[in-house]
């Protein structure tokens, strides 16, 4: 049964030409059913690729065989490059706390390179069942002090992760960055039941071989909530006008939103300026100030993996 009607879906994955689009709640569909679609060969997205994660306009809707063709793509808040994400709206930075040793010098850099983004940005300690209660305490007194209050997550409590699920379930669509071996992917499988065995199924529409390859793809938790599976994701490349890196650090961000800095330039870098007047009080600054150092003769900063 074909349905001569346009509707807005969600694009859930993408493998070659074809991408998984979840349909919206409509007339035509009382629950989110996922359609098979290929794009419109006449259709021009003004060299616009499209990604997980974008919303987009089907027609030609068969309701028997679930297939659909994109007709239109509605315009993104935001992109991923690596992985090729679109409209994230929550990133959670999940670092361990041993096993590999919590570095903060590391944790920084995955922070600053989820604030680029423009999105919420959260922070995630997994292993704490290896450290001890006070050292727990400890670094979650330390990172709200950089601006975060983080999640602390382990095997000996329950309650925590069933926290931290609720809290992912009331976000609009999420994505974990971090190092290897923090626990990313035993996290996603605790959340997601049954990971490894969910592109089984639309291989029959293919007509290709079953492959349980995980690439990028979206998973839902709620009515309108989203985490993304995404392995491998480690860090983002970081290219930032060194003169919004201070937007980037929330210690240096909350004196700017509270007026108070008030700097005798504009363009205040806030090291060793002429008439800076940023507290630079706190802990983050020795890393804010290698980063402006190292890149001081360029217009911006690139940080690789």
């Amino acid at each position: 049964m074909k349905v001569d009607k346009k509707c807005k879906g969600l694009v859930t994955k993408k493998f070659n030409e074809f991408y998984l689009v979840e349909l919206y709640k409509t007339e035509i569909s009382e629950s989110k059913n996922k359609f098979l679609c290929k794009i419109r060969k006449s259709v021009n997205f003004r060299n616009q690729f499209v990604f997980v994660g974008d919303e987009v306009i089907i027609n030609q809707i068969d309701l028997k065989s679930k297939t659909a063709i994109i007709e239109s793509l509605v315009k993104r808040k935001n992109l991923l490059e690596r992985p090729s994400v679109a409209n994230i709206s929550n990133i959670y930075v999940i670092c361990s706390v041993e096993e590999p040793k919590l570095n903060l010098s590391q944790v920084n850099k995955f922070l600053i390179s989820a604030e680029q983004m423009g999105v919420e940005v959260s922070l995630v300690l997994t292993k704490c069942d290896l450290i001890t209660e006070q050292k727990r305490l400890f670094l979650i007194d330390k990172f709200k002090k950089w601006g975060y209050k983080p999640i602390t997550l382990d095997l000996n409590n329950l309650d925590n992760f069933k926290i931290f699920l609720t809290q992912l379930k009331k976000k609009k669509c999420s994505i974990f960055m971090g190092p290897s071996g923090v626990g990313k992917t035993t996290l996603l499988n605790k959340i997601i039941p049954d990971l490894n065995n969910t592109t089984a199924p639309v291989s029959s529409k293919i007509k290709r071989g079953k492959n349980t390859t995980r690439n990028v793809e979206l998973f839902s938790l709620s009515s309108k909530s989203y985490i993304v599976d995404s392995p491998g994701f480690n860090i983002q490349k970081l290219q930032i006008d060194i003169r919004e890196l201070p937007n980037l650090y929330p210690e240096i961000h909350r004196q700017i939103l509270n007026r108070e800095i008030n700097c005798k330039f504009r363009n205040c870098l806030h090291i060793n300026d002429e008439g800076c007047n940023l507290n630079k009080n706190f802990e983050r600054y020795t890393f804010y100030e290698e980063m402006i150092i190292s890149s001081k003769n360029h217009h911006y900063l690139i940080q690789g993996d």
